[in-house]
């Protein structure tokens, strides 16, 4: 199992190793040692698992008060999955990790607590499991726009479904008081 940090600290890239047969695979999805030994230490208390068909975009969520670090893998299909610095003060403020996940390749992504999430379907359909690290706190989700300029996010299609929550998603200039605050000492 290799753990790679990417260009934006604390968002990690999870290489899992897998053993394969002509009977088919097994792999660990998650190991709360090797995870933490790999950067990943906090607690996970709820999963997620969502369908979404070819080009459904959902995000940029996260939450503010009760922020979620988010576990995140693809069990069906492929997603162009996208992580957010939005932390107000961070030297990363804006700026993206973008990763195509899918179901062949088993790698996972960490969005730590603080970071905006979103993914675009870019396969027929894709089934994303997540876990996370907080509880959903639906009157804390804060959505951003997908398409901000400022974040200058290649997403692979520039006319995807959205929910209304998404379509109507305030910008990160529009949303700046109601980011969360970085916090050198990890956060």
């Amino acid at each position: 199992m290799k753990f790679v940090e990417t260009e934006l600290p604390g968002v990690i890239v999870v290489e899992p190793d897998v053993h394969g047969d002509e009977r088919g695979f097994f792999l660990e999805t998650y190991h709360a040692g090797k995870y933490a030994a790999g950067g990943i230490d906090l607690a996970f208390v709820q999963d997620n698992h969502s369908r979404s068909k070819r080009g459904i975009l959902r995000g940029l969520h996260l939450q503010v008060r009760y922020p979620q670090g988010k576990l995140v893998r693809v069990v069906e299909g492929e997603v162009f999955d996208v992580a957010v610095d939005v932390r107000r003060g961070s030297p990363h403020f804006g700026r993206h990790v973008a990763i195509v996940l899918s179901a062949a390749s088993f790698i996972q992504l960490w969005v730590p607590p603080g970071f905006a999430h979103g993914f675009l379907v870019t396969s027929e359909a894709a089934q994303f499991e997540y876990k996370c690290t907080d509880l959903y706190h639906p009157e804390d989700e804060l959505s951003l726009a997908w398409n901000d300029p400022q974040l200058a996010i290649p997403w692979p299609n520039a006319d995807p479904s959205l929910s209304a929550k998404d379509r109507d998603a305030p910008t990160i200039a529009e949303a700046m008081e109601k980011l969360p605050v970085y916090e050198a000492n990890g956060g």
